[in-house]
């Protein structure tokens, strides 16, 4: 009997042994995984020159543009070309154009005139010729909605509500005043105001104004609406207060106008999965921008990141377990019809999905990745901090999946949804303004955060289900 035990401890021992080898071994494999990855994005990377065609010989992509069109085109081919199974889901989009004619200036009683730079909000109606109307000047959203409407009728609205500089991630910041951007125009003319502008939606003070969706409520009149660059705002602010008694006056003209809805698509890629083929892990982000610009940060980085992360997989000749769908979704700055449309979709055609990443925060140094789903989604991801402790990756915490992969968490309800987290504090002095352009994209920073994304969606096949 002694014998016996003492020889089943032995092979306890011995298999403990051999496991905890094929552990070390399987950990060793994947971490010198990971260093490629990283090895093959920093010295033979695509990212940067695909980055670059996107925004210089493509440029702004809003929905129904030719630009737009032109997008789908050459993603379709850059898929192919990197070894990916293509097809393109066909959406209807929002067709909005800005117009050739955008002037705002300020006029005093004085016969001060002062010129402003300004851009139309996206969805916004023209002013049919030149719209002149006595300014007031609003701190926030919140004190609009508390104005009476003797106090506003008549008059255009001048929102003046900074971004919280206090905030330390920016896009809390954002988040606090995105509803001035979508609202206001609402609100004024619920008030009986013809006219509304608010203070561009960026931290810095410069000369770019940010355009950005906006919306009428049900049953209001339809008003011009118009972002100042924070610079110009702060000038308007300047002359209210130092003129108390002044009425001023804004003259601005803007041409833009919306069509019927246009016929686009989603561009589609796969990878085929050797064990879990029909379980599906998208990954992506959005390939339409704002029309000012070259929505080189807002999405083209997180366009590139998704598809350099596939082309180096393949070049790795690696086989996921997973099927692999990387996903270019079209329209996410006005409607989300990419988004709602595709999760709409793989659930009409009773697909399995695993699992979604999206990249849409632009492509400065990577920080690490946020997860939308279950506290054991959440557990899990946390316990890769030591996986991308030597690649500067630190967040790994509860928090926003994305707008694309949002509508998935309706079709699946437990599905988690992966949000790639870049450092933000540059990101407002670009976003939907002009400056977002492929000159303020770096080309390293850019690169590892194809690198992360790549390691990530390797990290995450191997999850099984």
């Amino acid at each position: 009997m002694n014998k016996l035990k003492a020889f089943s401890i032995v092979v306890f021992f011995f298999t403990s042994t051999l496991l905890l080898a094929q552990d070390s071994e399987i950990k060793t494999s994947s971490a010198q995984f990971i260093r490629d990855i990283y090895t093959e994005a920093l010295t033979k990377g695509h990212a940067y020159e695909d980055l670059r065609f996107l925004c210089k010989e493509i440029g702004a992509r809003i929905t129904g543009s030719t630009e737009a069109q032109m997008a789908i085109e050459w993603g379709q081919k850059k898929m192919n070309a990197y070894g990916l199974e293509t097809r393109l889901h066909e959406i209807q989009v929002p067709h909005w154009e800005r117009g050739t004619k955008e002037v705002f200036y300020l006029k005093t009683s004085g016969g001060d005139h002062i010129k402003l730079r300004g851009l139309a909000l996206g969805g916004s109606v023209g002013t049919k010729g030149t719209l002149r109307g006595r300014l007031i000047e609003f701190e926030s959203l919140d004190s609009l909605k508390a104005a009476s409407i003797e106090m506003v009728k008549g008059k255009i609205v001048f929102v003046n509500q900074a971004m919280d500089a206090k905030q330390i991630q920016t896009f809390k910041a954002y988040g606090g005043c995105y509803p001035l951007r979508g609202n206001s125009a609402s609100v004024a003319a619920e008030k009986g105001a013809i006219g509304s502008v608010i203070r561009s939606l960026g931290l810095a003070s410069d000369p770019h104004p940010h355009t950005g969706s906006m919306y009428y409520a049900d049953g209001v009149d339809k008003i011009p609406a118009a972002a100042i660059c924070t610079a110009d705002a702060n000038k308007i602010h300047a002359v209210f207060k130092n003129n108390p008694k002044q009425d001023i006056e804004l003259v601005m003209e803007m041409d833009c106008r919306s069509f019927p809805d246009a016929t686009s698509y989603n561009v589609l890629g796969e990878i085929k999965g050797s064990k879990y083929s029909d379980e599906i892990i998208t990954v992506g982000g959005h390939l339409d921008s704002w029309d000012t610009g070259e929505g080189a940060h807002d999405d083209g980085a997180g366009i590139i990141h998704c598809l350099e992360a596939f082309r180096i997989l393949k070049e790795m000749n690696y086989e996921p377990q997973h099927t692999l769908r990387l996903v270019f979704f079209m329209n996410e700055e006005n409607g989300n019809k990419g988004g709602k449309t595709y999760a709409k979709w793989v659930k009409e055609n009773e697909e399995k999905h695993f699992a979604a990443i999206e990249s849409d925060r632009g492509g400065f140094a990577p920080r690490g990745f946020t997860c939308d789903g279950s506290e054991e989604q959440i557990e899990w991801l946390r316990t890769l901090a030591p996986v991308f402790k030597a690649y500067d990756l630190h967040v790994f915490e509860k928090g926003y999946g994305g707008v694309d992969i949002g509508p998935l968490k309706e079709s699946y309800p437990g599905i988690p949804l992966f949000g790639f987290v870049p450092d933000s504090q540059r990101y407002f002095d670009m976003h939907h303004s002009p400056n977002d352009v492929f000159e303020n994209v770096n080309k390293r920073e850019l690169e590892l955060g194809a690198a992360a994304i790549a390691s990530f969606i390797y990290i995450l096949d191997q999850k099984n289900p």
